[in-house]
């Protein structure tokens, strides 16, 4: 009954676990053992808040995020914002790709670029020409594959107290690598792709629905505010209690025995093997394969909402291609060069450092934007947030500031 309540909130949230996030988390676990479990606390309630935000915007205004964000600031900073995020994304699937093409391949053999090819394919293929209504349900069910990670914790020898405890009472860490796994941490777990996705998903399940915006209701409406609220407060918990168990595993097995430096998700699968045995390396590997089947779609399908919007293009998954050819275009061109992306032979860990500088560029912006929309009674009408999401947000938005600003200054400084 709850699943079937579910929609939107969790297929974001478990977006967020992409191959990318699951290199970064595994990269956390392997590194310092059980203390950054931690962070994954600390982000939730910032993680809710901001999501809130964007499933509220998008459900009472009956519009995008790129289409509200120009309300309150000019046209071509929004077209500035959303080209850096559309750059973005584009690295992450490049890399998300490469990582589930590299997992097949440990899986079953084969060559990547033909794994390569065949991800890219079906995630376009579906997108363009199975209507909403009908894909919106298979991203729901692709949730389910992340369970792989909870079950792969099972699988390994866990000191429960000592990791539980890690998580309410850490160790004092202070060195720039910790501080900078922090910052990654962040950076992986509020992404701005999830903000325009989940905002974009409400108006298409309103549409599909046959209902109006929420402010143009003289009454009425609070049932839905209720379903966004559960929703996304499950998708979040859910993406975060993922994140703790990679963390946890990688912790337990990796960092236990000496392994702490892994470059990405299917080196974390790999080194998993010797040590934890066949089983918990296949249920890594293919946990990897379905979240990036999930992911994809987030990633493309959230730079094509947002270019759309800017430029007043039709934009809906609902839409056959040939009557949004802009929008599909969009979601191809992503896609497709991801997956050239991978014969150029950039370094998959470099996209993802390039990845990551662009959507810490976006992102503070775009959420600072986004709290000053969901502050404003003429674009909210009676549906303004109430106070404590409000300083919540703005409270995530400055976390998140302080974070950007340690991984710009990392950067420069590694480089």
């Amino acid at each position: 009954m709850l699943f079937r309540l579910l929609g939107p909130g969790l297929v974001t949230g478990a977006a967020d676990d992409d191959p990318s996030g699951i290199a970064t988390y595994s990269q956390a676990g392997a590194q310092f053992g059980y203390g950054l479990l931690w962070t994954v606390f600390l982000t939730l309630p910032f993680m809710i808040a901001i999501q809130l935000v964007s499933a509220q915007i998008g459900r009472v205004t009956g519009k995008g995020l790129a289409a509200n964000v120009m309300e309150v600031t000019p046209r071509w900073l929004v077209l500035a914002l959303v080209f850096l995020l559309v750059a973005a994304n584009t690295f992450n699937i490049a890399a998300d790709i490469a990582a589930m093409a590299e997992a097949l391949s440990l899986v079953i053999g084969g060559l990547n670029h033909e794994h390569a090819l065949i991800f890219a394919a079906t995630s376009t293929l579906l997108q363009a020409f199975v209507p909403y209504h009908r894909y919106a349900p298979v991203l729901k069910l692709l949730t389910l594959t992340l369970f792989a990670y909870v079950a792969t914790a099972f699988t390994v020898e866990i000191p429960w107290s000592k990791a539980l405890l890690a998580s309410v009472w850490p160790k004092a860490h202070v060195s720039a690598g910790y501080l900078l796994m922090v910052v990654a941490v962040f950076g992986t777990t509020i992404s701005p792709y999830l903000f325009f996705w989940q905002a974009s998903q409400e108006v298409e399940e309103m549409k599909r629905k046959a209902r109006r915006p929420l402010r143009e209701l003289s009454r009425g409406g609070d049932p839905e505010l209720d379903r966004i609220k559960v929703d996304t407060t499950v998708g979040m918990i859910f993406s975060n209690a993922i994140a703790f168990f990679i963390i946890l595993t990688t912790a337990s097995v990796l960092n236990a025995n000496g392994v702490t430096s892994i470059d990405s998700a299917t080196q974390a699968a790999e080194a998993l093997r010797p040590l934890a045995g066949e089983f918990t390396f296949a249920l890594f590997a293919l946990g990897i394969i379905g979240t990036g089947l999930l992911a994809i779609p987030v990633l493309a399908g959230s730079a094509a909402y947002g270019v759309s919007e800017v430029f007043g293009w039709q934009s809906s998954l609902q839409d056959k291609a040939t009557d949004a050819v802009e929008f599909y275009s969009i979601i191809a061109a992503a896609t497709v060069i991801g997956f050239a992306l991978g014969f150029t032979g950039i370094d998959a860990i470099r996209m993802l450092v390039w990845s990551a500088v662009l959507n810490g560029i976006v992102a503070v912006p775009i959420m600072a934007m986004m709290m000053v929309i969901v502050s404003n009674a003429r674009l909210m009408g009676r549906f303004k947030a109430r106070r404590w999401l409000v300083a919540l947000g703005w409270l995530g938005t400055a976390v998140m500031a302080v974070a950007v600003v340690a991984l710009l200054w990392s950067s420069m400084t590694r480089s």
